[in-house]
């Protein structure tokens, strides 16, 4: 069963945001990912809003779950720490 990250996200300094974005993709490719969405024009009706919203497919959420935690994600996310506002939730699909 498909499994979903869906990630809130506001840049709060741009330039160290690139050093998390030239390395995540790489790792969601290894662990299978597919971007269903990733910024774009959006709407925030309800709740905090955020500049950017990024779905990601999964073949399932254990594999969500490892990429999350691989070492290879946890480098990015070290990249894109103290530079953005995010916010991810994993979801199990239908």
């Amino acid at each position: 069963m498909p499994a979903y990250w869906i990630a809130h996200v506001t840049a709060t300094d741009p330039a160290r945001y690139k050093g998390y974005q030239s390395l995540a993709p790489e790792v969601f490719a290894r662990f299978g990912a597919r971007f269903l969405a990733r910024g774009g024009a959006s709407d925030c009706p309800e709740g905090a809003e955020f500049d950017r919203h990024v779905v990601i497919e999964f073949p399932d959420l254990a594999t969500a779950r490892a990429c999350y935690m691989s070492p290879e994600y946890q480098a990015a996310k070290a990249q894109r720490d103290g530079a953005a506002e995010v916010m991810i939730t994993m979801v199990e699909g239908l």
